[in-house]
Parts: C-alpha cells; sequence; structure tokens
C-alpha cells in the first residue's frame, strides 16, 4: 500500500513508519523540519509538510491508500491536534484515502466508571494533552464524511519491544491480570498497521494494550 505518516520523526511516528517499510508498502514520511527527517529509514520517502495546513494535507494524502497520524505538539499548543484532525479529515474525505489518528488514552473508561483521565491520581500536567486529545476525538465522530479510525495507546505508552501480541478494546482501558494498562510504542505500530492492512474500525475508536 502507499501510506503516508504525519508526525513521521516523532516517537511513535518514526516505529509507524519502520513497520510500515519492514512490510514492505510504499511509505512516506512527514514532517516539519527537514533536519529530523534524515533519521528515516532510507526506503521511505522524506517530505517536509505540515499537518494543519490544507494545500500541504491534500497534496500529501493524493494518491494514497493510508494516511496515519501522530503529531504531538509542544506544551501550550495541545488544541493544534484538533487542528490537525479536522484538517486531516476534509483532505482525506477529499482524496479518498483512509485517515488512521494515533490518540490519547485520557478519555478511555475504566472499571467502575468515568474516564481514565478524570481518575484521582491522574498526572495533573497531562491533563491538557488530553482534554486536547477529547476535542480531536469529538471532531472525528462529527464527521461523516472521511474513512477515520481513531487509537487510543494503554495508560502507559514506552519505547520497549515488538512483540507483535497485542488486545483490542473499544473504548474502555484494557488492563493485565494486574490491573495494569500498557503496551511498546513498537507494539502500537504493529496494531496500526494490522488496521491499515486488515480494516475492522471504521468511523469508530479503538485500544489496544497487552
Amino acid at each position: 500500500m502507499r501510506i503516508t505518516v504525519f508526525g513521521a520523526t516523532g516517537n511513535v511516528g518514526r516505529r509507524v513508519v519502520a513497520e510500515a517499510v519492514s512490510r514492505g508498502h510504499e511509505v512516506t514520511g512527514v514532517a516539519r523540519n527537514p533536519v529530523r527527517l534524515a533519521g528515516l529509514p532510507g526506503e521511505a520517502r522524506a517530505r517536509v509538510g505540515d499537518a494543519t495546513d490544507v494545500d500541504d494535507t491534500v497534496a500529501l494524502t493524493t494518491g494514497q491508500d493510508v494516511v496515519i497520524t501522530a503529531t504531538c505538539p509542544a506544551p501550550g499548543d495541545e488544541r493544534q491536534l484538533v487542528t490537525v484532525a479536522t484538517t486531516l479529515l476534509s483532505a482525506c474525505a477529499k482524496t479518498g484515502a483512509r485517515l488512521l489518528l494515533v490518540g490519547g488514552a485520557g478519555s478511555l473508561t475504566v472499571e467502575g466508571g468515568g474516564r481514565l483521565m478524570d481518575r484521582e491520581g491522574y498526572p495533573s500536567f497531562l491533563l491538557p494533552i488530553a482534554s486536547a486529545c477529547v476535542e480531536q476525538l469529538a471532531a472525528c465522530r462529527a464527521d461523516t464524511t472521511a474513512d477515520w479510525a481513531y487509537l487510543s495507546p494503554a495508560d502507559l505508552l514506552v519505547p520497549g519491544e515488538r512483540t507483535g501480541l497485542y488486545r483490542l478494546g473499544a473504548d474502555e482501558l484494557v488492563v493485565d491480570a494486574d490491573g495494569e494498562s500498557r503496551i511498546s510504542m513498537e507494539d502500537l505500530a504493529v496494531a496500526l498497521l494490522d488496521e491499515a492492512e486488515r480494516p475492522r474500525h471504521h468511523r469508530t475508536r479503538f485500544t489496544v494494550a497487552y
């Protein structure tokens, strides 16, 4: 497939690019900073682009089968996630590409009711990005034109190893036998590419964890 990844040089994005390349897909990695693009795998095409710019997104999604966005805004610019979502939803509706968005875990529901981000002890420094992800997901759910899927990771998303194993969920946080919710960035990339190759979620949110 022809796959474009926005935020290709970030922690999640570069693992998504690597996973897509390893599966033999034609990958275009997009980032704002041309210097950071030099770190992409040689098999990927590097492109400078802005996921909030309408012209850039239409140009970079035209002719693509799947578009993945894993952008991560700087502190203070969290609502940029909403702009990215609405811009890419519009672009993909025009070009026909399928859109996969990597969002946040904070809005997932937890056992006993309520959202993870509302639970006592949730880190306060994460609330701005969690709130922006709530709005990002709402923007997706309000869209009726693009073919999108929204992936919320586990509560703990960290660099690790690729096992190829994970469990799927919908709107509720997936936890293991010890009550922990975690997944490596490498296996999050596996889940994204599995969804790209074998679509199971359309205009809905899903989550993955061990």
